[in-house]
């Protein structure tokens, strides 16, 4: 017979860089009767490995882990060990950090100076299927992607006007291709390479075509970018 999920003990990986923290996060997790940490680490790279070897159902990682930041190891983690709730703890409350950990697959956060038993009942919350994120961080981070989406679609109506083969070379422009590598790419001469940059660079109004490459960069409209009804 199976036991109910919410009496299963939670195995826990815990990830950090500060030992003292590890230290005191075990102890409080461990003393109690639902929850067990399966192993403890410093960085990404172990945590990775940890996960492969103990497959835990919670994962506490930091935000800024060595070697492999605390996204990057949620992201290959989550890929890893199926059904795996991870959460993550932060030095603060930087919303685009945030953003980018729950697009990662994250299923709570927490920042690093909440109380301890809030800790404990986060861990709980996740090992039950929950969602967690504090009310103190909750309503700038939809302010945040809210803003964020407005500036990706007005990004976007400016690249309307380019064709579909000048989205091509954008794309391959902020992904850091030079001319040589576009027109390898495309199979077109490096010449019209150029020329596809030149009017890029026209149509956005911006000054260079590094400039060009940053507006997608930075904004992560990389998916979209190919997306892009076209008014030509």
């Amino acid at each position: 017979m199976e036991v109910p999920q919410q009496l299963q003990t939670a195995r826990i990986l815990l990830a950090d860089e500060q030992a003292l923290y590890r230290e005191a996060v075990r102890g409080v997790l461990e003393s109690e009767p639902d929850l067990e940490v399966v192993a403890d680490v410093r960085d990404g790279v172990h945590a990775i490995a940890e996960a492969d070897r103990t497959r835990p159902t919670v994962a506490v990682l930091g935000a800024r882990l060595p070697r492999c930041d605390g996204i990057q190891t949620a992201e290959i983690i989550k890929g890893r060990v199926p059904g795996v709730a991870i959460l993550l703890v932060t030095d603060d409350d930087d919303h685009a950090i945030l953003a980018r950990a729950f697009e990662a697959g994250i299923s709570g956060c927490l920042t690093k100076d909440c109380a301890l038993a809030d800790l404990i009942e986060t861990v709980r919350a996740l090992h039950r299927g929950e969602t967690v994120v504090p009310t103190s961080i909750l309503g700038g981070l939809i302010d945040y992607l809210i803003g964020r989406r407005r500036q990706q679609q007005d990004i976007l109506a400016r690249l309307a006007p380019l064709t579909r083969r000048e989205r091509e070379v954008l794309s391959l422009l902020a992904d850091g291709a030079d001319n040589k590598v576009i027109a390898r790419t495309l199979v077109i001469s490096p010449q019209t390479a150029r020329t596809h940059i030149q009017n890029i660079i026209g149509k956005l109004g911006v000054h260079s075509r590094l400039e060009a490459a940053m507006l997608v960069s930075q904004n992560e409209i990389h998916r979209e970018l190919r997306g892009v009804p076209s008014t030509n």
